[in-house]
């Protein structure tokens, strides 16, 4: 009996070393090498595509529009942590939801309604916009505070991926990422050692994280905590020139990623092998603080923080269903 118990699990022990090896396989096949140039933009977007302005913060309001979010009514939500507020477009203006206690960074809808933000105070905060109230989520990590924070994604269970840059620079990469799993209220430490982290999402598989190495001009890639087992380890994605680094990101459902590239003025997309397809200029009297991008309704919508702006272009892809329209 025992000899047959031993070798059920020396079968078992087999096959799982098997199905990883092919697995890893699968991950790793070698492609065909492209005869040509591998992409064009026109494949993201139409010949004939021009930007459209949605609205503009209008006055001296010391704003600085980031964040965007459309919830279950098509409305659109934003952040600015200048002036501490939560926003959003009442018609076609720019208005102030929440603006006291607050310094919101980043923003992202619960599947619940509630509107989460990563605050440069070092807590990530929940409001209700039913009950129209506020209430700290996190704001520590292991007893100890947390420093100032400014993106964050959920995940497919409800989990939050969320970065913690503030302290953090080209030359002192002590930047954080961490995940809280849904329905907790203790963080766990994700990734570390990154040059001020900024943007971050989830792929289209849902088997990486990306995340924005702001102080580098580069692009990372980091296995997601539900990431299958494989040779991969967390590698840079993409690089850029100019401007001054990656800021928010979205990805559309055929796993492409889209880069709003801070001080250039411009979307960067990349394929999910982080190959380019080119770029997305703003035109020319729009700003380059090109900040946070969202997907509505076949458009791609993106906020320029220096004039307060927001912009939308139609494209050709869909973008990926966010946790909140779940």
């Amino acid at each position: 009996m025992k000899k047959r118990n031993l070798v059920v699990i020396v079968s078992i022990f087999i096959f799982l070393i098997t199905a990883s090896i092919v697995g890893a396989k699968a991950k790793y096949e070698t492609k065909p090498v492209p005869k040509g140039e591998r992409h064009n933009i026109s494949e993201i977007i139409h010949a004939n595509a021009k930007w459209e302005k949605v609205v503009v913060s209008e006055g001296d309001t010391g704003r600085f529009m980031e964040g965007i979010n459309f919830d279950r009514k098509g409305n659109i939500w934003m952040v600015s942590p200048m002036s501490g507020e939560l926003l959003t477009i009442e018609k076609d203006k720019v208005v102030s939801v929440v603006e006291e206690g607050i310094v919101p960074v980043g923003a992202k809808i619960h599947k619940d309604g509630r509107i989460f933000m990563t605050d440069l105070n070092g807590k990530i905060i929940a409001y209700d916009p039913i009950a129209k109230k506020t209430e700290t989520v996190v704001n520590t990590y292991e007893g100890k505070p947390l420093n100032g924070l400014n993106d964050l994604v959920f995940d497919e269970k409800g989990g939050l991926y969320f970065t913690e840059p503030m302290g953090s620079s080209a030359t002192h990469p002590v930047g954080r990422v961490f995940y809280l799993p849904a329905d907790s209220t203790e963080p766990e430490l994700f990734a570390e050692n990154i040059a001020y982290p900024n943007g971050v999402v989830i792929s289209a598989d849902g088997q990486r994280v990306y995340i924005s190495e702001f102080d580098k001009n580069r692009l990372l890639s980091i296995p997601s905590k539900k990431a299958e087992k494989s040779p991969e380890t967390p590698f840079v994605f993409g690089s850029f020139e100019g401007g001054i680094g990656p800021d928010g990101l979205a990805v559309d459902t055929d796993g492409n990623v889209y880069v709003a590239h801070f001080q250039a003025g411009e979307i960067v997309v990349l394929d999910a092998n982080g190959f380019k397809y080119g770029t997305i200029r703003l035109p020319e009297d729009a700003g380059t603080f090109t900040t946070n991008l969202a997907f509505n309704d076949g458009y791609l919508y993106i906020t320029e923080s220096s004039k307060n702006e927001v912009w939308r272009i139609k494209v050709k892809k869909e973008g990926l269903t966010p946790y909140g329209l779940q």
